[in-house]
């Protein structure tokens, strides 16, 4: 039977740590590592009220804590994770790590968890850890548990904003370690401590007798939450700081963070539920409040095709307050899951990315394979999504689209392409040529050649497997019904020579519920925002900004 418990860390950073590499570290590195592993199922920051040391506290559930005594975490700690910037912050950093188990908890009718709610309703929240060591005597330690579970809790959930007390004590896997009792005590914002309620709560005969009678040593401190941790980092603020060096990478170079005074990034990946890794970039504004515009990009590519786009979408004075989160779609890489890929997974998709990076609402913009999950991710989710942008695509799709996508990986296969680097087999020169020169005008390859040879890279090097079981995807759906009750406004977008689909998508247009317009882009194909990022980044304002 599994054993649950808490990792309770207390932290006081020395005068010569900054504030901003310590935060850097924290959110963006250790937080996040902990909180991929499938026994953390939450992690919070709180910092000191009560004037007293250490500083800051951290904390994290644990489902099973023989977990913290297996390779898995204890990998965390060791050199093939543990980057030198971990080693170099940590070093300036009194650290007093504690383990404990889960005895029981009480919770108010209308208790949510902290990690359920979004970050602008837990700010201010308030922590009271109680830390009590008792005597060595089996009646009397009964009679303390008695006492907290049977009148104490009971007279604390009476103060206002009280929300639940949850009772540990020092962890069996740690056997050295003093005997120890903590309760963490969480309430509102807006509470009653030290108020009537409060202090008869701390007044009782009962209370008096286990004082003098049972309690040998008991510390109480005060904290307000300050960060709640992610499977994946999502800290900005900290990257605008000259204390912050970068670029820093983690071992594996799969997380980066990218300091800049203007416009810090960090990339990273989330993993999705089925085990599917989905490389992201996050970048703009350093509110982690801000409104976020999530890029969805079409098959055989990645997020990089919104290079030029974002560039003048945030060069915008008016726009200085989005932040931008772009992925790469399930299917670039050969990871890309046993289950079927169809909208409705890429949609779950755009879900997990928003989840991960506790993003409760965005604004989507899709294009091609990416136009119709952002349409379908409106359809399915519309308390997550504010607007959306579906670019270059249709409302359905007819099974005998699936021929003509298999005839294309036929062609790739037929090559064999490897790649240089991870030896898998890619998509190769043939089909990307004949791709880019249907997804680009003619013009583009007189006037401005270094776009589509740029986009045929990355279509070349996109993994075979990957498209494989993506092209899936674009064959046999159809949203048109769901279109008619459409709850989230959108906007259709299309090259001017991107073949039928100006006329199709007016259509669309039409069959969307609430008056929705189709945009056309001149002098581009099935990639405007490539093709013509001036004249998209227009389109783009004016749909948020009317």
């Amino acid at each position: 039977m599994a054993t649950p418990g808490l990792l309770y860390v207390t932290m006081h950073p020395r005068p010569s740590l900054p504030a901003a590499q310590f935060h850097d570290w924290y959110n963006s590195e250790h937080g996040p590592l902990r909180l991929r592993l499938p026994f953390v199922t939450n992690g919070f920051r709180y910092r000191a009220v009560d004037g007293e040391e250490p500083e800051w506290v951290a904390w994290y559930d644990i489902t099973e804590m023989e977990e913290l005594t297996r390779e898995t975490y204890l990998a965390l700690r060791e050199d093939g994770i543990k980057t030198p910037r971990e080693k170099a912050t940590m070093a300036q950093i009194a650290v007093d790590r504690r383990l404990y188990d889960f005895l029981g908890e009480q919770k108010a009718a209308d208790y949510t968890p902290l990690e359920d709610q979004p970050d602008t309703t837990v700010a201010g929240s308030v922590l009271v850890a109680v830390s009590t060591t008792l005597v060595d005597d089996a009646d009397k330690e009964a009679d303390y548990n008695r006492w907290y579970t049977e009148e104490h809790i009971p007279m604390l959930s009476r103060v206002p904003g009280w929300r639940c007390s949850r009772r540990f004590v020092t962890a069996a896997i740690d056997p050295k370690a003093p005997r120890e009792y903590l309760t963490l005590h969480e309430y509102k914002a807006t509470n009653g401590l030290g108020g009537p309620e409060h202090k008869a709560a701390m007044d009782t005969p009962w209370r008096t007798r286990i004082v003098n009678d049972t309690i040998t040593s008991q510390r109480r401190r005060v904290f307000e939450w300050a960060y709640t941790f992610g499977p994946a980092p999502r800290e900005l603020s900290s990257l605008t700081s000259k204390d912050v060096a970068g670029p820093w990478s983690s071992n594996d170079g799969r997380t980066r963070t990218l300091p800049s005074p203007t416009r810090p990034a960090v990339e990273s990946f989330v993993t999705t539920a089925d085990g599917v890794d989905l490389p992201y970039r996050l970048e703009g504004s350093t509110d982690p409040h801000s409104p976020v515009i999530v890029l969805s990009n079409s098959i055989l590519v990645d997020y990089a095709i919104w290079d030029d786009f974002v560039n003048a979408f945030l060069a915008d004075p008016r726009n200085q307050g989005f932040r931008i989160l772009r992925y790469s779609t399930r299917g670039r890489l050969q990871a890309c899951g046993k289950q079927p890929i169809n909208i409705d997974v890429l949609a779950s998709d755009i879900i997990a990315l928003l989840d991960a990076l506790r993003i409760p609402q965005a604004t989507l913009i899709g294009v091609s394979l990416g136009g119709v999950t952002v349409l379908n991710t409106a359809l399915r989710y519309p308390t997550r999504v504010t607007r959306f942008i579906s670019c270059d695509t249709n409302s359905s799709s007819p099974e005998s689209n699936r021929k003509a996508w298999n005839d294309r990986v036929a062609v790739a296969e037929r090559e064999g392409a490897v790649s240089t680097t991870t030896q898998e087999t890619i998509v190769g020169d043939e089909l990307a040529e004949v791709t880019v020169r249907r997804w680009f005008t003619p013009e583009s390859y007189e006037t401005q050649p270094h776009l589509p040879a740029q986009v045929k890279e990355l279509v070349r090097t996109n993994s075979l497997e990957g498209f494989r079981q993506s092209v899936q995807a674009l064959c046999a759906y159809d949203v048109r019904e769901q279109m008619a009750q459409a709850q989230v406004p959108g906007l259709f977008v299309a090259g001017n020579s991107d073949g039928v689909l100006p006329k199709t998508m007016q259509q669309m247009a039409a069959d969307l519920k609430g008056d929705a317009e189709l945009k056309l882009i001149p002098k581009a194909g099935h990639l405007p925002m490539v093709e013509n990022a001036p004249a998209f980044t227009q389109v783009v304002n004016e749909f948020l900004h009317k």
